[in-house]
């Protein structure tokens, strides 16, 4: 997710939410027991009660990343909390939880650390200073003679005030504007080992997710959802699907046809019984070929220029050597492992759904337009999600199941099944990248020209805009802005629209992007029989960041020394969302071609860390939601329709494929990075670089085709 950054008062911030009302709680065994009343609340984020305990507001949505542990870590240091006293809430949807970077309730892009690592420490900070205020006043001493530790305000005689004693008088202050922040020197939470507060729950089947919400008197939705944007039925008969046990309506809405039933199963079963005829317009003829061959053209012919450098045409001719290469990605799904759903119930004039979604704020508005109502009479109860990838940001099932209930006059629980969520759209974009290089006599790259070929996901986005020169960002982030000092450049974007629509997926276009350049700078490397990490690293003398992950990476893989027999070793490195990560890794190739990674060595240089438990969890699920994708992810089209439809056909990487995974963080003094998508795009090109390494052949398109690497 890529957006401009809101600006706001920090005072506005810190007394903007003291009111709130708390929408539900999401039942954390161990830490969110039913919280006592707030006695002491400065801020949106923050809960204090008399018995001492704290309840921090969570308002972006935990989907695996940890932030239901990560914001609570924010705050819970700033105010010198007794972390064995802290909970942690689910927020409601209000402007007050706003995604700094965002400027809206929205949960992606690697942004919520990032974003509220200054506002969720001034919220600590400022009710830090307030307790301090109250025990000084009570004391009758300076607040300078008196410090914090573990819920405590301690004066320097050694008298000491547990805070909830202190919540009533520190509620009648006025709330600092610019409180003092720690030097991270000091910090005793932020940096540690923290077990997540969210475990428990999910251990013991008492966490909420979407698809758990239940609402009396509901009905089920399974909708044949149109199988291409813009789709309708030509001809439809429901005669069958009304007959099923269970099913109460059939409707028709823009995204297809819905049997609203009793249950889950009735709804399939009459959804599986209906006969549609679909009209897919100008789509009926699409095909993988087809959008091969649009991309591929929008490649050739880019000419929205996203850098220019140097004398590229001068260089071309002046070259001791020159190298073309034509790189590939496909389409790819998110394939959540909870299907996506959303329960939503239309009253009069209100609003409330129930979902895993990552687009609280969005939702409020969108929604509002659905059912006719203003955003302040929707209500958003976020629970967990099962996956989100950036496809729950998405709106299409909230907007139907809001639609669904609305028609129906019923509360209706909209359920996508797997071979729905599949064929549902919202897919990374399909690539294509061209590249010409000239190498001098030294070997070094004299010149750098790549085309991109892609469909726009800004404009698909409906929130970001290409640029003025016709210059999609998404498309060309990672190659616009690769680290490597090569003097005469052109990059340069063409854009094709082959049909489907697309969407942000995990670590959006350095997920295919990483994967072209790094891989060209490898066959640089080959061409100038240089070693790879050491060209890399000559090329990054101006980029201390990319070179120092680069070397942790090769040193602690043992770059350089023999690998086992019969395994190869890539390399590769990437920046995405303000964090710089390098991968190596160990393949060995069988002899049916088939390629087997056994290790990945990762270095992570993310700033100032919150976690170290969860960085380190996260380049893990990088690394296998990207090595999914390598090995296996696409999504094709024959006669305007997806082939794939679950696991079976397109499947992700198993238990017994998982590789050793390595992973080193550098201790750095930077403002944080994101970590939630910057393990993902560094090991296609690793894992082909190793494969090269392996058996010479340099594989050019996602996902590895092993066919080619059989012998001869």
């Amino acid at each position: 997710m890529h957006t401009t950054p809101l600006s706001a008062t920090r005072r506005g911030f810190l007394q903007g939410g003291g009111a709130l009302t708390i929408a539900f709680a999401l039942p954390l065994p161990g830490r969110l027991e039913a919280a006592a009343p707030a006695v002491f609340a400065p801020s949106a984020w923050l809960r204090l009660a008399a018995d001492g305990s704290v309840t921090v507001m969570c308002g972006s949505a935990e989907m695996g990343q940890g932030v239901l542990t990560a914001i609570p870590m924010l705050l819970a240091e700033e105010l010198d909390a007794d972390w064995k006293r802290v909970r942690v809430q689910q927020a409601p949807a209000d402007p007050a939880y706003n995604n700094p970077m965002f400027g809206m309730q929205a949960t992606g892009g690697s942004t919520t650390v990032r974003g509220h690592w200054e506002p969720l420490r001034k919220a600590g900070a400022a009710a830090r200073e307030m307790l301090v205020g109250a025990a000084a006043a009570q004391w009758k001493v300076d607040a300078s003679e008196c410090r914090t530790e573990a819920g405590q305000v301690i004066h320097s005689s050694g008298k000491r005030l547990a805070y909830g004693a202190l919540a009533a008088a520190a509620s009648r202050l006025p709330v600092p504007a610019e409180p003092k922040l720690k030097d991270p020197k000091d910090f005793r939470i932020l940096g540690r080992r923290t077990n997540r507060l969210d475990t428990p729950g999910k251990l013991d089947g008492s966490a909420k997710f979407g698809i758990d919400a239940s609402v009396p008197g509901m009905l089920v939705a399974v909708m044949a959802r149109a199988p291409q944007p813009g789709a309708k039925p030509a001809a439809l008969d429901d005669a069958k699907a009304k007959a099923v046990e269970g099913v109460r309506q059939v409707i028709t809405i823009p995204h297809g046809v819905a049997v609203l039933a009793d249950g889950y199963w009735a709804a399939k079963k009459g959804r599986d019984a209906l006969v549609i005829d679909w009209d897919l317009g100008a789509a009926r003829d699409l095909s993988s070929a087809k959008v091969s061959e649009m991309l591929s053209a929008a490649a050739s012919r880019a000419d929205a220029v996203a850098l220019a450098a140097g004398k590229p045409d001068d260089a071309a001719a002046g070259g001791a050597a020159a190298l073309t290469a034509t790189y590939e990605a496909p389409y790819l799904a998110h394939a959540c492992m909870e299907p996506l759903n959303c329960t939503a119930w239309v009253r009069g004039d209100t609003v409330e759904i129930w979902a895993g979604t990552q687009s609280q704020g969005p939702s409020q508005g969108i929604l509002g337009q659905v059912a006719s109502v203003t955003p302040a009479r929707v209500k958003v109860n976020t629970l967990l999600l099962g996956g989100g990838f950036g496809r729950r940001f998405a709106p299409d099932f909230t907007i139907d199941a809001t639609l669904l209930s609305k028609l129906s006059g019923k509360p209706v629980k909209l359920i996508y099944t797997r071979e729905d969520d599949m064929a549902a759209g919202y897919y990374r974009p399909a690539s294509v990248a061209k590249f010409e290089a000239a190498l001098d006599a030294k070997g070094r790259p004299a010149l750098l020209k790549c085309g991109v070929g892609s469909p726009s996901l800004a404009v698909a986005s409906g929130f970001m805009k290409l640029a003025d020169n016709g210059v999609d960002p998404v498309a060309m982030e990672g190659i616009a802005d690769h680290p490597y000092d090569i003097a005469n450049q052109r990059l340069a974007y063409g854009r094709a629209e082959p049909g489907p629509q697309v969407w942000f997926w995990r670590s959006v276009g350095h997920s295919q992007n990483i994967f072209f350049i790094e891989s060209f700078i490898d066959e640089l490397a080959a061409a100038a029989k240089a070693d790879p990490f050491e060209y890399r690293r000559a090329l990054l003398t101006k980029q201390p960041r990319y070179k120092a992950v680069l070397e942790l990476a090769a040193s602690k893989a043992g770059w350089g020394t023999p690998p086992p027999r019969g395994v190869f070793r890539g390399i590769a490195v990437a920046q995405s969302f303000g964090s710089y990560v390098a991968e190596v890794a160990e393949v060995s190739v069988g002899a049916d071609g088939t390629p087997r990674v056994q290790r990945v060595v990762a270095a992570v240089d993310c700033g100032m860390t919150v976690n170290p438990q969860t960085i380190e969890r996260q380049i893990e699920g990088g690394i296998v939601f990207g090595l999914s994708a390598a090995l296996y992810g696409r999504i094709d089209f024959k006669d305007g329709r997806v082939a794939q439809s679950n696991f079976h056909d397109y499947p992700v990487l198993r238990m017994n494929e998982m590789p050793k995974v390595e992973v080193h963080i550098m201790p750095s003094s930077e403002k944080p990075g994101g970590i939630g998508e910057p393990g993902t795009p560094p090991i296609a090109p690793a894992v082909a670089n190793a494969i090269f390494a392996a058996t010479g052949k340099r594989l050019r398109s996602l996902p590895f085709d092993a066919s080619q690497l059989k012998p001869a």
